[in-house]
């Protein structure tokens, strides 16, 4: 049994088509609940490889299991959808090529294949990803923070923008919010197991790049391997601007 106060929520969402929510529902659970593991290789030109695997929380998948329920689309079936997420994400600036497959309903793993990280999901001259090459020295930078990730939201699909909306996650909104906050607003809403498990969730980031690292901000270098490990709940509330940097 859901607890009432989802039922704003539900109100927003009946808004949108029921076709419109089992499309973009496999890009929200990647941004609201769960563990992830990336690694990346990054090339001299600028172009990259990246492997991602990503599994749903189990209080999450229950959450999302029951709002599947409640638009009237049954429980079963598969949660992330590889196929869908590939189609949506091959469309986006900087992308050669996107693989994604289900290992099981609640987890994803693949591929994507970049052609050049300055135009990775970039829109009318605006990147939150820089790639700076010299003979001497390179770098990549990748900068989140409250004003651009509403816009990086909405280059990735409308639809996801408007999930995320209902779903009160301040990088969505463009909100200002401690993380204390958030926690305690998902709390009062689905209840605190939901609550700390978005607080222990984590994306870990291993990154090798064309030479032996000078310096990495946000993370650890280990020869030429930027190693990075990131609290979900960092992304989803952006309290402070994250800032990742990798330099060669």
């Amino acid at each position: 049994m859901l607890p009432y106060k989802v039922l704003y929520c539900y109100f927003i969402m009946t808004t949108l088509k029921k076709s419109t929510f089992l499309f973009c529902l496999p890009l929200l659970t990647v941004f609201f609940s769960c563990s992830a593991r990336i690694d990346g290789v990054v090339r001299e030109a600028g172009s990259a490889e990246i492997s991602i695997r990503t599994s749903l929380e189990p209080r999450t998948l229950n959450l999302i299991r029951s709002l599947r329920m409640f638009m009237g689309e049954g429980s079963g079936g598969q949660i992330l959808n590889g196929e869908s997420i590939s189609r949506s994400m091959a469309t986006a600036p900087g992308i050669r090529s996107v693989s994604l497959r289900n290992t099981n309903p609640q987890t994803l793993e693949g591929e994507i294949s970049i052609t050049h990280l300055d135009n990775f999901l970039s829109s009318g001259g605006n990147r939150f990803v820089s790639f700076t090459e010299g003979e001497a020295n390179s770098s990549v930078v990748l900068v989140l923070d409250r004003n651009s990730a509403p816009a990086l939201i909405s280059r990735l699909s409308p639809e996801v923008e408007e999930y995320l909306s209902a779903l009160m996650a301040p990088a969505a909104l463009g909100e200002s919010m401690t993380r204390q906050e958030y926690l305690d607003l998902v709390a009062s809403v689905y209840g605190r197991p939901l609550a700390d498990e978005i607080a222990a969730a984590r994306i870990r980031a291993f990154v090798d790049f064309p030479r032996r690292l000078t310096a990495v901000r946000g993370g650890n270098a280990v020869g030429n391997r930027a190693e990075f490990d990131i609290p979900l709940v960092d992304i989803l509330v952006l309290e402070q601007p994250l800032r990742y940097e990798a330099h060669w």
